[in-house]
């Protein structure tokens, strides 16, 4: 029939050609395509509609070139690789394995597809497709699986530019199949199976596009690198920078499908899962990250600033301007989150619609179930990419503020080193940059959460009319009562840092001076003051918790009272109320309840940012040293140092100087001694060279590299071997001459792994003596121009002392500049010149005997001497001293040489690795910290309280559901018993809070009580082993998220956990068959946290570690800022800091990345659950449920996500937290010290009358595994006998007078003052009985007056 159409309707004339034509269309087609009056509108029309078999055959003819020319790359490009199959394919990439997959699969369907239209021709019953039907489909599958084939090749074989020309190629060939398809969806007002498959087909060739981009940015990287892996790794540090580069985190690699899945974090959690994570674990950060980058970023945003205006720029908003690309992306996906969350309610309005027969087509109930789905995956990937992306803003200005910090903290002025303690500056790292780097993660909150209540406004004005005035007015209300809250909670959390601060340096001292405590038996005295300043700190905490409880009341009930209010305008107004608008407004104050229940988080996290910044920005704006620049020593300059009418002051007050009129000029090569009384101002005349006083008169030029050893030995915790280089390259003949100089060869070899044993903090395992001429080597080994020292001589014994001014002073340093401070009056004859010092002038400079004949003072200063050590020639001292040392011993000295020792284990050293928790710690944390003081009883009120209050919420809206439509309840009952139920359970939620906050205070009370008895009765030996820096990082950042988050993280994690299971429960009651999907869910939840958390927690732990690391070389560097300036070595040791900080920033990055990871699998999860919910609702028969319960269960469901969400992220969070809790109690049960007092062996009251000691086989060791350090002493000393103990340094004078007072307890014998053995008595009768001098002098902050009876026991006469 349509052959004869054809013939009668065209012209007699047609040619074979065109007949032949014709008649192929014809039988591939079955119909004319165009007829000849209209053919280029016809051919038009049929390319873009997919019904038609012209777009058909412009399909199956790009289809067919695509083939060919794959076909054609193929086999000329892979024969010349020559590779074999393993290295020809790859799926490295998740976004390549999914666009493969996908399209593979895709491709296949197709297959099934054409050849099943095919069978149907060979199927008599059945209609049979049209060819060009089968055709295109077969084609589209072919082409399909040999994109999936091609892509799966490593790029370099096909070319990286084919790839991506490829990949844009196939993308406008989807483009093209799914707009046609369309178009015929649109014509023909069908959906089938091949126009699904059609639209599928551009999501599978844009995961190929973006792939393609991605291989030739790799591309253009490995051509940029000069061809680099083919390259042989000659050089050492090549290998070394290829190692390097392969331990940075694959996030510096990651393409955009892995960075919005976290795929890029897998192997890390596998590798957590299957083993403890360590140290070495952990990636290193990508550059970007990096504490280094940032503060260079940040000093070249402020240094532009300053140029550009006069005024000092805003701290605040320099480190916004360099973070504001950062800001604006995360921006768009809190904006994107919101907005998708907002989706919600709409569709659950239209879903009751649907339930009650009111579906405006035939399937609107799948479609809005498939559409709940794709807004909840497109939700979960906004809000984690808002989340991970502000976490990694916030550390990255954590960093950049700690390196900030540090740097200050090298060019502090004394005046500002008087206003900020170590302690404070130590709290501005460890507690106040992370409160600021905290509140990144929480800014969008603030406008998102008005955006999100001005959209919940719309849809609730959508739904129940003006009764949303008063669902405004009661928000309203809210926030503008919180702000009195607010304002107050900002001067409690103000006043509470300030008395941690106070407290903290209080601790901070008395473990400096712990020795002297317990010589002087003053741990009672000091623990006391420590408790009454954490009495003032508790009542500030228990304010500012309080507070914080009433905003999280009022917070938490809003949603209560809102509901309220809007049902009981709705009453008065008379607007009518059913399931729609009921549900519609109950599910829209669900979805805003989160964000306005975290708006007290988000003030409480502003408020003790905006207090921490203000402490940094006050801090970092104090006064500097005027940093003049040293001179590099110059040849031919004869005066390395010249001083002209110099005044100097440390108050920088020029009518009160310090040192007056100081004219001084020192050749290059002179040997200059510094003398006069105590207090005369000679050490501080050498801080004046260092520039570390400020001057406020005259001149003063100085040129040449300095060596300066400090008057109280600064030791670095390290080795010995690290404290000489300091920083320099090892040259082992000159390290050899700088040990055998400073006479440390003996005592090296006494020491058990020689020069690379571990020095404890502050040199505590080494004599005075010993502690000096390290620090003298530290000095020799810089080879400077010019030496000051600072009375190096007074720690050591007379003879070291000879040995080491011969040797050292005038041997090695013979052709040095040296400015030597001494009180030793026989070294002073061989010196050029003598500086006379007297109440901070010089009063005479001359040499020696110039001196004797003329000066009075120096005659007096001599002759206290003579009298003193009964020397009777001072004269001829100079003749004498070399007759003083035996040859012998010289020879020793020198010809000894030392042998490097074998490389310790660690595990033998003083100083131990930090201990730390390993694997999962279980519960016993969570009942360390409920175990304190009636914890559980407290924690069991709260957690009934949030259940009484979750079944009140439950019951309100099950009322509601049941009795909306039931005509027998008028609507005055139905909203009476709503709201009175409403505002019972507000009661409640104030009666968990209060109860939370009593356990807070109470566990914080507890722990702290028992941290503090455990490290004031720890014995020294523990002090000799641990830094200090981990034991103030206990007592200050994690002390401080004891007290002030772990109660709210524990309160959070209960009721956020409650609220999902409740959540899930009430969609399982309603639609039964959920639980089919659920169940299996949970479980798989479950597993996945597990699996998170066996990471999780390790890499907590390594962070606290790695802090305490931080604050430790923060402490050294505050108390060495001098000697560190001094040698220039401020660049190292800023650089050290830097690697520090981002050692710590490291774990903490991994850490919230995991929390992502966990979040956005879990999120994806609870969307299956909540479509599949829909999904039954939708499949079982209109009227199955009634409208109200169908309301109620997806009101429910849709918060689901958020609830299952915000219980992960509040139990992870708790996890976090609660690792603080465990570190502590680390300290909590040291091995303390034997009794203070034993009261059935209490001695006299006037003990001990006589003072006779009896030594009786007295053999000492510090530790169970060394050698012992006095061996068997027997003597008796007799009452009012004065006695001197002489030895050489490092001989065990020390040791034995802290056997008297029982620091060390003796390994065998015992010690027997007036006939009572000492081992028998109290530690406290024994120390507050003996009276010591003690090696090392001890300053106290405060006055003369506190510093001479700390305990306040004396009046002013006595």
């Amino acid at each position: 029939r349509t052959r004869s159409t054809l013939l009668g309707s065209t012209a007699p004339e047609i040619t074979l050609m065109g007949f032949l034509t014709s008649s192929w269309i014809m039988n591939l087609c079955g119909i004319p395509v165009c007829s000849n009056q209209d053919v280029l509108s016809c051919a038009f029309n049929g390319i873009f509609d997919s019904s038609t078999c012209t777009n058909h055959l412009v399909v199956i003819g790009i289809s067919v070139l695509f083939i060919l020319m794959l076909t054609l790359q193929l086999l000329v490009k892979i024969p010349k690789s020559r590779a074999s199959m393993r290295q020809l394919f790859t799926l490295s990439s998740p976004l390549q394995l999914a666009a493969v997959l996908f399209s593979g699969c895709l491709g296949l369907v197709y297959l099934g597809l054409g050849l099943s239209m095919l069978g149907n021709i060979f199927n008599q019953d059945a209609s049979f497709y049209l060819p060009h039907w089968w055709l295109v489909a077969l084609s589209q599958g072919f082409s399909l699986i040999c994109f999936s084939f091609a892509f799966s090749i490593r790029p370099q074989f096909l070319g990286a530019s084919f790839v991506k020309f490829l990949s844009v190629l196939v993308t406008t060939y989807a483009a093209f199949i799914c707009c046609s398809s369309v178009v015929g969806i649109v014509a023909e007002k069908t959906i089938t199976i091949k126009a699904c498959l059609d639209v599928l087909s551009l999501p599978g060739a844009f995961l190929f596009l973006l792939y393609g981009v991605r291989c030739s940015h790799d591309e253009e990287g490995y051509q940029g690198n000069g061809n680099a892996l083919y390259k042989p790794l000659n050089a050492e540090a090549d290998g070394e920078m290829a190692d390097s580069d392969s331990q940075v985190t694959l996030f510096a690699k990651a393409g955009f499908f892995s960075k919005m899945s976290f795929w890029w974090l897998n192997h890390l959690m596998k590798m957590g899962y299957k083993k403890p994570l360590e140290d070495k674990d952990v990636p290193l950060l990508q550059t970007t990250d990096l504490a280094h980058n940032q503060y260079l970023i940040f000093l070249a945003k402020l240094n532009s600033k300053q140029s550009q205006s006069n005024a000092t720029p805003s701290l605040l908003w320099t480190i916004v301007s360099c973070h504001k690309r950062g800001i604006m992306v995360s921006g768009f996906f809190a904006l994107l989150k919101v907005l998708t969350l907002s989706i919600g309610p709409l569709l659950l309005k239209a879903f009751i619609n649907v339930s009650v027969g009111k579906g405006t087509f035939k399937y609107e109930g799948f479609v809005l179930a498939a559409t709940m789905f794709i807004c909840k995956c497109c939700e979960s990937l906004s809000e984690r990419q808002w989340y991970f992306r502000t976490r990694r803003l916030g550390l990255q200005v954590r960093s950049l503020l700690s390196a900030a910090i540090y740097k200050k903290q090298q060019k502090l002025s004394n005046s500002a080193k008087m206003q900020h303690s170590s302690g404070q500056i130590m709290n501005y790292v460890t507690v106040d940059a992370y409160r600021v780097g905290e509140f990144p993660y929480w800014f969008h909150q603030t406008w998102t959460t008005a955006i999100q209540l001005c959209i919940a406004l719309a849809i609730l004005y959508n739904a129940v009319g003006a009764a949303a005035v008063s669902s405004f007015t009661v928000i309203i209300i809210t926030v503008v009562g919180n702000a009195p809250l607010a304002k107050l909670q900002n001067k409690f959390q103000s006043k509470l840092m300030e008395a941690q601060d106070v407290r903290l340096k209080a601790m901070s001292e008395s473990l400096v001076h712990i020795k002297i405590l317990k010589l002087y038996a003053w741990e009672a005295h000091f623990k006391k003051v420590i408790e009454g300043l954490r009495e003032v700190e508790y009542k500030w905490l228990s304010a500012f918790l309080l507070r914080r409880a009433y905003n999280s009341i009022v917070f938490w009930s809003s949603p209560v009272l809102v509901s309220a209010a809007t049902f009981l305008t709705c009453y008065l107004l008379k607007i009518p109320l059913d399931a729609s608008n009921v549900f519609t407004t109950v599910a829209t104050l669900r979805l805003v309840q989160e964000p306005v229940r975290s708006i007290p988080i988000v003030i409480a996290v502003a408020i003790q940012a905006k207090v921490a910044f203000t402490r940094i920005s006050k801090f970092l704006e104090a006064p500097e040293l005027n940093g003049q620049v040293r001179k590099k020593y110059l040849v031919g300059t004869d005066y390395p140092i010249a001083m002209n009418s110099c005044s100097f002051s440390w108050d920088e007050n020029p009518s009160k100087p310090t040192l007056n009129n100081i004219n001084l000029v020192v050749k290059a090569g002179e040997k200059i001694a510094i003398c006069g009384e105590v207090g005369s101002g000679k050490s501080t005349l050498l801080a004046a060279v260092l520039r570390e006083v400020p001057k406020t008169e005259g001149t003063i030029q100085v040129s040449g590299r300095i060596a300066y050893v400090s008057q109280t030995a600064w030791i670095q915790t390290g080795t010995i071997q690290d404290n000489i280089l300091f920083g320099s390259l090892m040259d082992r003949e000159m390290y050899q001459e700088t040990l055998a100089r400073c006479s440390l060869l003996k005592d090296l070899e006494m020491l058990p792994f020689g020069d690379l044993t571990q020095i404890g903090e502050r040199g505590i395992n080494l004599s005075g003596g010993q502690k000096q001429r390290v620090q003298l080597a530290r000095a020799l080994y810089q080879n400077a121009d010019i030496y000051l020292l600072d009375d190096p001589f007074s720690a050591v014994d007379a003879h070291t002392a000879t040995s080491l001014f011969n040797d050292y002073v005038m041997g090695i340093l013979s052709d040095k500049t040296v400015l030597l401070v001494t009180h030793q009056v026989d070294f002073l004859p061989v010196f050029d010149s003598i500086l006379l010092m007297s109440d901070g002038e010089v009063i005479r400079s001359a040499s020696y005997l110039d001196l004797l004949s003329d000066c009075q003072e120096f005659k007096y200063l001599v002759n206290a001497h003579k009298d003193t050590t009964g020397v009777s020639d001072l004269n001829n001292m100079a003749r004498h001293r070399a007759k003083d040392l035996p040859i012998k011993e010289t020879d020793g000295i020198h010809g000894n040489r030392y042998i490097e020792s074998v490389k310790p284990s660690p595990v033998d050293q003083l100083i131990k690795t930090e201990e730390r928790e390993s694997g999962d710690a279980g519960l016993k944390p969570y009942i360390l910290y409920l175990r304190q003081k009636k914890g559980f009883l407290y924690a069991s009120l709260s957690v009934m309280s949030h259940i009484i209050f979750i079944a009140g919420q439950i019951s309100q809206n099950s009322w509601m559901a049941a009795n909306v439509q039931n005509p027998d309840v008028s609507a005055l009952k139905l909203i009476s018993v709503y709201i009175v139920i409403g505002v019972c359970t507000v009661f409640f939620v104030l009666s968990r809070s209060i109860f939370f906050v009593v356990l807070g205070m109470q566990t914080s009370r507890s722990l702290f009580s028992q941290l503090l008895n455990s490290l004031f009765r720890a014995p020294m030996s523990f002090f000799d082993s641990t830094p200090l820096g981990r034991v103030l990082s206990r007592v200050s950042s994690d002390l401080s998220i004891i007290d002030l988050d772990v109660p709210f993280a524990l309160m959070f994690g209960f009721s956020s956990s409650l609220n999902a299971y409740s959540n899930l429960g009430v969609l399982a009651v309603v639609t039964w068959q959920v639980l089919f999907v659920s169940l299996p869910m949970i479980v798989l939840a479950i597993r996945l946290q597990r699996y998170y958390l066996a990471s999780a927690k390790e890499l907590m732990r390594i962070n606290g570690t790695t802090k305490s690391a931080l604050a430790n070389h923060l402490g050294e560097s505050i108390s060495g800022a001098i000697t560190i300036r001094a040698f220039e070595e401020e660049g190292r040791f800023f650089a050290k800091n830097l690697e520090l900080v981002d050692k710590n920033a490291g774990p903490y990055f991994f850490n919230f990345a995991a929390t992502e990871w966990l979040i956005q699998r879990l999120e994806i999860m609870s969307a299956t659950v909540l479509s599949s919910s829909a999904f039954v609702m939708a499949l079982l028969p209109a009227g199955t449920f009634s409208p109200g319960f169908v309301g109620m269960a997806l009101s429910y469901g849709l918060s689901l996500n958020n609830s299952f969400v915000s219980s992960i992220q509040k139990q992870c969070d708790l996890a976090n937290k609660i690792i603080s809790v465990e570190r502590v109690n680390q300290y909590m049960d040291i091995p303390s010290e034997a009794a203070e007092v034993i009261e059935e062996n209490r001695p006299a009251p006037d003990w001990p009358q006589v003072g006779s000691v009896e030594l009786n086989d007295l053999k000492i060791r510090y530790r169970e595994d060394t050698p012992l350090v006095l061996h068997g002493i027997t003597c008796k000393f007799q009452g009012r006998d004065k006695i001197g103990i002489v030895g050489r340094t490092g001989s065990g004078k020390t040791t034995l007078i802290g056997a008297l007072f029982r620091l060390v307890e003796p390994a065998e014998g015992k010690i027997i003052i007036d006939s009572v053995d000492i081992s028998t008595i109290g530690l406290h009768d024994l120390r507050s009985r003996l009276g010591i001098i003690p090696q090392d002098p001890t300053l106290f902050q405060g006055t003369v007056r506190y510093n001479l009876d700390p305990l306040g026991q004396f009046s002013d006469q006595q």
